[in-house]
């Protein structure tokens, strides 16, 4: 797609080096990219020859302005690129949730320490671990924490001078067996640690410690026959060893390893993360991303991966995947195992995301079955109450707008199976009617639409319908007449001010019940037609009164007026010009009298 001037002189100065670009259009960013080479990369959307798809070549359409950030490797390249997707959430860029509403479960920096959840990681010397993908998964941690060690829930400051001056009494949860009471020193500090420690291994996904710990004293106390107590820590066993069954992955000699596995469609992509942690898994997650560029697969993989890890804290050296993807991270190794203990991991995480992707399609092909019956419901409804000989799957309907005879213009939209065919929509020059005349101007629109479609052999509509009263209805009718197609098409119109259906050659109106599906999709239809005439209707307007402003002023002919017209369209913006930003368009004798006009305070 072609540059403007102006970009074209930006591109051509832009670095041949590595660093990321933004595109920008009238509102602010709409696209950030990483380039090994900016100025190759950057000028690859606009070459004529490349076969853009519609979705870049919109994004290329609306491109203002551009700007550039050198940068000294790929790899900085990759996460500047990262962290701007997520300050500016520019429209065009894949995006994910923001990782901080996660709830990560922390160790608080106290003497005494409580385990809580919260969303907030602070810089206050707590230990935070997470953050975890749901509520759900956490609280399971939690509550496994909360049955295998009593630790206290309260938020008395428990120091020793305050424990020791009595300041404070057990509570119920001292007698439900839940806190040892450390706020009477009914619990050494020392012994209140070490279960803080545990804990803090099983976080970190290490259980070993925990069941060693829960082994010796259960053998300890059936040692000395204490065989309630030892059941107790038999128990507390049990309950690790069934956390750590269902977290394990195929073997214990796999260490700290990232998994991303990555399947799409046209539309989205489905992907799935498993964080893995001294042989286990402590996170998964999986999401679904929707396409904004037809983006590869690599790509989006990429980009997920990079700020999931961000997101979750991941220090791991290695990340396996199931398609080969540029990673340019320091001290990070992609691998795509092919057997063995890491492929069943990967094949795990792959069957995640292969999930993920049957419900969501099945969800999808469940809607639009629900949705095609509900439209195919409306039509027939709308075919009984207007009495139609055949379903009205395609409709088309005309509107016209004039402002006191100015600018006199129509619109037809289309409407194929109850849905919008943008495509089809057609704008409509008025040619041969002078002044405003809705009849005949209605007369012309309908003779210009269906005499090409015949002329080009397109299928007609089963419906027409006629934003107006009875005149323009005749005169629509009249039309077909002419055409020689009048009785192969219905054609109804309706009236705004009681939405009174009219039939041809009947002066009796149809009354449609204002609750119905079929009038409402009438007036949808009617509605759309109306919106799209006047929005052509008001640009026409605008065009002609700033080109008959700017052709007013003395020196500046219609050739100058058209070329500031259609890149500035108003006066305010001209405005805003420097007398140097306008000498760059027209030249400077040129800009000097349009400035003048516009400034004559200056």
């Amino acid at each position: 797609m072609p540059a403007n001037e102006e970009l074209k002189e930006k591109i051509s100065h832009l670095p041949h080096k590595p660093g990321i670009y933004k595109f920008f259009d009238n509102n602010g960013i709409i696209y950030v990219g990483k380039a090994v080479d900016i100025r190759k990369r950057v000028s690859s959307y606009f070459n004529r020859s490349a076969q853009h798809n519609k979705k870049t070549l919109k994004l290329v359409s609306q491109i203002k302005d551009i700007e550039f950030t050198i940068v000294d490797t790929e790899a900085d390249a990759f996460l500047l690129e990262n962290n701007l997707i997520k300050q500016y959430q520019p429209k065009y860029n894949i995006l994910l949730k923001d990782g901080k509403t996660y709830p990560y479960i922390c160790i608080v920096n106290e003497r005494f320490p409580r385990v809580i959840s919260t969303r907030n990681k602070l810089n206050d010397g707590s230990r935070y671990f997470g953050p975890y993908p749901s509520v759900t998964t956490m609280n399971i941690v939690l509550d496994l924490i909360r049955t295998l060690y009593p630790l206290r829930s309260c938020t008395y400051n428990l120091s020793p001078e305050n424990i020791a001056a009595g300041k404070f009494k057990v509570c119920l949860e001292y007698h439900i067996g839940n806190c040892k009471g450390p706020c009477e020193a009914l619990i050494d500090e020392t012994e209140y640690n070490a279960h803080i420690s545990q804990i803090k291994s099983i976080l970190s996904g290490n259980l070993t410690i925990a069941k060693n710990y829960f082994k010796e004293h259960m053998a300890a106390a059936a040692a000395e026959f204490q065989f309630e107590l030892a059941h107790q820590y038999k128990q507390k066993l049990d309950m690790l060893e069934d956390f750590q069954a269902k977290s394990t992955v195929v073997s214990n000699t796999l260490t700290n390893i990232d998994v991303f596995t990555i399947t799409s469609n046209e539309q989205c992509a489905f992907l799935n993360y498993l964080k893995v942690m001294n042989g286990s898994i402590i996170l998964t997650q999986s999401l679904e991303i929707e396409k904004k560029l037809d983006e590869e697969d690599a790509d989006i993989l990429a980009s997920v991966i990079v700020q999931l890890r961000q997101e979750f804290e991941s220090t791991s050296r290695e990340v396996i995947t199931n398609i080969e993807v540029n990673l340019p991270l320091d001290n990070v190794t992609v691998t795509y195992p092919q057997i063995g203990d890491k492929r069943k991991l990967l094949n795990l995480s792959l069957k995640n995301a292969l999930y993920l992707r049957k419900e969501r399609e099945g969800r999808q092909e469940k809607n639009r079955d629900l949705n095609e019956k509900r439209e195919l419901r409306v039509l027939e409804t709308l075919k009984k109450d207007l009495r139609l000989t055949e379903l009205p799957r395609h409709i088309e309907c005309f509107d016209n707008s004039n402002f006191q005879g100015d600018n006199p213009v129509a619109s037809m939209v289309c409407f194929k199976n109850g849905k919008p065919s943008k495509k089809d929509y057609r704008h409509f020059n008025i040619k041969t009617v002078v002044g405003p005349n809705d009849f005949e101007s209605m007369y012309e629109i309908v003779t210009r639409r269906y005499r090409r479609l015949l002329d080009e052999n397109q299928p007609l509509p089963q419906l027409i319908i006629i934003d107006g009263g009875k005149g323009q209805l005749s005169f629509a009718v009249k039309a077909l007449k002419d055409l020689d197609i009048w009785g192969k098409v219905a054609i109804v119109g309706i009236a705004k001010r009681l939405e009174e259906i009219f039939y041809p050659g009947d002066n009796l109106p149809l009354y449609i019940d204002k609750k119905s599906e079929s009038l409402r999709l009438i007036q949808r239809i009617r509605d759309e037609a109306h919106r799209f005439a006047i929005t052509f209707h008001r640009s026409k307007r605008d065009a002609g009164t700033l080109k008959t402003e700017l052709t007013d002023i003395k020196g500046i002919g219609p050739v100058i007026a058209d070329q500031l017209l259609s890149k500035y369209r108003s006066v305010k913006k001209l405005r805003d010009l420097t007398l140097e930003e306008l000498t760059t368009e027209v030249g400077k004798a040129k800009a000097t009298i349009v400035y003048s006009y516009l400034h004559p305070a200056e």
